[in-house]
Order: C-alpha cells, then structure tokens, then sequence
C-alpha cells in the first residue's frame, strides 16, 4: 500500500465521532438510591474512562487531593490524574468504601500512588486533616479539586427541612472552604484549585434550590479566590456539569425525572464522567496556565 493509498484509507476509517452517540441516550430505567449513592447498582453503569482515557504525561510527578473521588465526576478526574502521572489522594464517606477501593486500584494500576481519607466532610477537623495528611504524604500538594456534593429533590421551599438545607450547605460549601483554606499554605506557584460547580449555579431547578445555592455560591468562591492566589502563581478554576450520570441522579429521590434524564440537552443525552476527564485536567496542567477565575462549562449545550 502506498503512502497515499494509507492517507486515504485513514481518511475513510478516522471520522469524527458523533457527539450524540457512543453512550446511553435513551430513557433511563427505573431506579433509586438512598444518599450517599452507589455505583454498583446503578443500570447503566458510568464510564470513567477506565478502558478509554489515555495520559501523555501532562501532571508527572504532581500530587492532586479530589473530595468526593470515589466516584462520578471525582473518580473519573482521579484515573485521568493518575494516567497524566500525578500521585492522588481521595476522599469520601465511609459508606462508599467500595467504590473508593476500585478508585484506587486504577490509581495504582496507573503506577501512582493512591490515599484514601474515610469521613465526612461536614467536620471540619476532618476536612481540614485530608488536606494536611495529603501533603505530607505526598512530600507536596499541586492540584486540589473541590468535587464532594450532596443534593436531593424538594417538592417545595415550604417542605424543605432545615436539617436537610444544613446538609447540603455543611457539605457543599463549608467543607470546600475547610479544606480549601488548609490546603493553600501547601501550595507553590503553579498549583492549581477546582471547584466542580454545576450547571445549577446559572439555571437553577426549583426541585434542587438548596444545591442551586450552594452551586452559586461556589462560583463566587472560585473567582474570588482566582483574584487572591493569582499573584501568588495560583489559578483556581470551577468545571459547571451539565446532567452527568452518576450515583448522584439516582440517589435525588426524583424518579419521575429519571428517565428522561439529560435528554433535555441539544445533544439528547445525560453525559458521562468520562467525558469531564479533560476538563479538569486542562485545568491541573500547564495546557491551562493562563486560565484563572474561569467556569468550564461541560453541559452538552445546555446554557449556563
């Protein structure tokens, strides 16, 4: 076969791949979790890029903390960092040591090394320590990414319980200011902080007011505090999910959204953590170095 022959047979075979397919995009089954929500009985399972995402190196040598990364979102940027080089520390509620130890095991067969910090991020003694102990561990601390989140459906503001909206602040703001706030002493010039925001933040669903709130409120936090670390040589970043499926959906008690989950979207279809793997890591390396202050939408089209 001649060289031109080759282009040509590449140029037939290597077309672009639709963005509507390739994963799940019909209606999902039924189904629900309780909190904290669980990958191994979700139908369909999540991609995490375990058998696709491919590293080149771009965070060799680096030490990343991600909360919340046994699974979803903060498992799929935990293979991705490890694949890119970077040593990973994870954190996540006891309930979900299942998953957190799968998370790990792609973590070391990555060659990295991974840590695993069982607890709850609404104590503050606990969010502040992971922090502490992943830098130590780690002899150093480059990227951390604010990722753990709790939300679940409301039928109304009047019946939402003040113990469920304590909740939700206790464990999507103030354990990311805990941990953020102990984790910036640790951090030189070059390092890098993530907030995983939501969609939320800008078009707020009345069923998720509380988690909107937080979403908000996260994305102030993330551009205040880019306007502080930057003269310091430290960006921070917020990627906003659009509908991603992970044990997060099942586990909101809204089963008569379920099915029609993410279908909503210009590209008729739920993403998957896979496909934010990129995301945070453009925003971890130096592909990102004069990106500071920004949100990343991930959303399938959805307008923030």
């Amino acid at each position: 076969m001649s060289g031109t022959d080759k282009q040509e047979t590449g140029k037939q075979t290597d077309q672009p791949k639709d963005p509507r397919g390739g994963y799940h995009s019909g209606p999902f089954p039924e189904q629900e979790q309780k909190q904290p929500g669980l990958t191994a009985p979700m139908d369909p399972k999540p991609d995490h890029g375990e058998a696709s995402y491919e590293g080149n190196g771009k965070l060799e040598g680096k030490a990343a903390l991600i909360t919340g990364g046994d699974s979803g979102i903060g498992k799929a940027a935990a293979i991705a960092f490890a694949r890119e080089g970077a040593d990973v520390a994870i954190s996540y509620l006891p309930e979900e040591e299942d998953d957190a130890q799968d998370t790990a095991e792609w973590i070391r067969k990555a060659g990295r090394r991974a840590l695993l910090f069982p607890g709850d991020g609404r104590e503050e003694e606990f969010s502040t320590r992971i922090a502490d102990e992943a830098a130590s561990e780690f002899g150093r601390l480059d990227v951390v990414v604010l990722n753990a989140a709790y939300q679940k459906n409301r039928d109304s503001l009047e019946s939402l319980p003040t113990e469920e909206f304590d909740r939700v602040f206790k464990t999507n703001l103030y354990s990311l200011l805990w941990t953020a706030r102990a984790a910036v002493p640790h951090l030189k010039a070059g390092a890098s902080i993530i907030t995983t925001a939501s969609i939320q933040a800008f078009n707020p669903s009345p069923g998720l007011i509380d988690y909107a709130m937080t979403k908000a409120a996260q994305v102030a936090f993330t551009k205040a505090l880019a306007q502080e670390l930057g003269p310091k040589g430290i960006r921070v970043n917020a990627v906003a999910p659009g509908p991603i499926w992970t044990p997060l959906i099942p586990a909101t008690e809204w089963p008569d959204k379920l099915p029609s989950f993410g279908q909503d979207t210009p590209l008729e279809r739920a993403g998957q953590p896979a496909e934010l793997a990129a995301a945070y890591v453009l925003l971890a390396s130096e592909d990102g170095s004069y990106i500071s202050g920004a949100v990343l939408p991930v959303t399938g089209g959805k307008g923030l």
